[in-house]
């Protein structure tokens, strides 16, 4: 099995491709794969003011709203508000969309890959205390939102991931946690 680590601590932050804001970088394949070139790409993102988002041709995402109160989003031109924490919104990438802060800065989980090919990863938010079995088929990556987290010998704090492929493997948590089934393509 392999459990790879991927610690909060030493995440850098890092602009947007549009300056409006900044990314923490937990994982992309290909490995280090740049803003241009990943497949896909889990990070989380400060955002700190209203404007727009910066766009990806090619690139659907998912987003997460983990911290603050909201955002009220329009994507391509209709309305979305954003205002439920853990609740994944699915929406293509390469539409204008402009965010206004609904009571102050939020952290997203931003979850995005490029179209075609291999299926879309998927996110699920989970706030539990009993383990949970997860399958690495092809890969899982885990992301402690809140509360603690613990994977084969692993011990993970807020925001820290793990990423496990190749088997199997049980998860301990006592919050909430976003399992993100990813897919690693050539």
């Amino acid at each position: 099995m392999t459990v790879q680590p991927l610690p909060a601590a030493e995440r850098v932050a890092v602009p947007w491709k549009n300056g409006g804001g900044v990314t923490r970088e937990i994982a992309a394949w290909p490995p280090g794969a740049d803003m241009g070139d990943f497949v896909w790409r889990v990070s989380l993102a400060e955002v700190d003011a209203d404007g727009p988002f910066s766009a990806f041709a090619e690139v659907d995402r998912i987003l997460t709203m983990v911290e603050g109160e909201g955002m009220d989003l329009t994507v391509g031109g209709e309305r979305r508000r954003v205002d439920t924490r853990y609740a994944p919104q699915g929406f293509p990438g390469d539409l204008p969309t402009d965010c206004r802060l609904l009571g102050g800065p939020v952290v997203n989980l931003n979850v995005m890959w490029r179209r075609g090919g291999e299926a879309a990863p998927a996110v699920t938010i989970t706030h539990f205390r009993p383990p949970l079995a997860l399958p690495a088929d092809p890969a899982v990556l885990v992301v402690v939102l809140d509360g603690t987290a613990e994977l084969s010998g692993l011990t993970l704090g807020r925001y820290d991931a793990a990423l496990l492929t190749d088997e199997d493997a049980v998860l301990h948590a006592t919050g909430r946690i976003a399992v993100i089934g990813l897919v690693s393509r050539d």
